[in-house]
C-alpha cells in the first residue's frame, strides 16, 4: 500500500535481518541498511535466515572501516572477514559513490544475499553516472599500469593506493569485489609483479587479504604477497584520517611499507 515507505526497527538488529528475509520470502527485495558494526548483533539471523534460504536480502553497510570519533564500539572493522565466510554471499567494496551506486543496483538484481559495504563520510567527489547499471559480478579492473608491485585496493583504499602507486610506479588494481574474488585478475597481476599489496579496512585477519591469497594458492603462484589491513586489536577514537595514519593505510604508509619491502632489490 505505501510503496514509498520504509521501515524503522530502531535497534532491533536481529528483528531487522529477519524481518528482511521474511520480506524476501514473500517475493520482495529489501534493503537493508544498517551500521557495518551493528550488523554483528544480527549474525545469527543474517546466517540461517537470510543465507542458508538464499534469499535476496541487500545489506547496505554505513560505517565501513574506521569511524573515527565514535570509537572502537562503531568502528567497521570485522564485517569483510564474517561476510566472506558465509556461503551463498556476495561482497562488495566501492571504491567511491559513483560505484556504491552500481553495487547497489548490482546487489539488488542479485537472486541471492548480498552486501555493499562503504565509509562513513563523503565520496572522493567522482562524477555520478546518472543511469544505473549493474557491474559484472566477481570482476575488478586495474586503474594504473606499473611495474614490479601490484597493490589491490578494496573499497575505500583505491584513493591511498593510487597516490602511492604515482611515487613507486606500482600498479593499482580496484578489486570491487571480496567474494566473489577476481581470481583472473590475481592470477594475472601474480604473473607480472614480483610482489603483490592487498590494501583494506577491515580486520587484516580474514576478509579481503584473505580471499587474494586463497586465490593465489589455488593457482599456485609464487609470488610474494603482503597483507594490509587494521591490525588485531582495538582502535580507538579520533578523526578518520589520523587513525588510518598510525597503522599505516593512507599514501605515506603504503609508500614507506613497499620500501621497506623492496629496498636493495632491482
Amino acid at each position: 500500500r505505501f510503496p514509498e515507505r520504509y521501515y524503522d526497527v530502531g535497534i532491533a538488529e536481529q528483528h531487522a535481518v529477519t524481518f528482511a528475509a521474511g520480506l524476501a520470502c514473500e517475493g520482495l527485495r529489501p534493503v537493508l541498511a544498517i551500521y557495518s558494526t551493528f550488523l554483528q548483533r544480527g549474525y545469527d539471523q543474517l546466517v540461517h535466515d537470510v543465507a542458508l534460504q538464499k534469499l535476496p536480502v541487500v545489506f547496505a553497510l554505513d560505517r565501513g572501516g574506521l569511524v573515527g570519533a565514535d570509537g572502537p564500539t562503531h568502528h567497521g572493522a570485522f564485517d569483510l572477514s564474517f561476510l566472506a565466510c558465509i556461503p551463498n554471499m556476495t561482497v562488495m567494496t566501492p571504491s567511491d559513490e559513483n560505484e556504491c551506486r552500481q553495487m547497489l543496483t548490482t546487489a539488488y538484481h542479485l537472486d541471492g544475499p548480498s552486501a555493499v559495504r562503504y565509509p562513513r563520510g563523503t565520496g572522493p567527489g567522482v562524477a555520478v553516472d546518472r543511469t544505473l547499471v549493474s557491474l559484472p559480478v566477481g570482476k575488478g579492473e586495474i586503474r594504473r599500469r606499473g611495474r614490479e608491485v601490484a597493490i589491490l585496493a578494496f573499497g575505500s583504499m583505491l584513493t591511498p593506493a593510487l597516490a602511492a602507486a604515482e611515487e613507486l610506479d606500482a600498479t593499482v588494481a580496484n578489486m570491487r569485489f571480496v567474494k566473489p574474488v577476481d581470481r583472473e585478475l590475481i592470477a594475472t597481476l601474480a604473473a607480472e609483479h614480483s610482489l603483490l599489496l592487498s590494501v583494506e579496512e577491515n580486520a587484516v585477519i580474514g576478509g579481503a587479504g584473505a580471499e587474494v591469497e586463497r586465490a593465489l594458492e589455488a593457482s599456485g603462484s609464487p609470488v610474494r604477497l603482503l597483507r594490509l589491513g587494521i591490525p588485531d586489536h582495538f582502535i580507538e577514537h579520533g578523526d578518520q584520517a589520523s587513525l588510518l595514519a598510525d597503522i599505516g593505510l593512507d599514501r605515506e604508509g603504503l609508500v614507506q611499507t613497499v620500501r621497506g619491502l623492496t629496498q636493495g632489490t632491482s
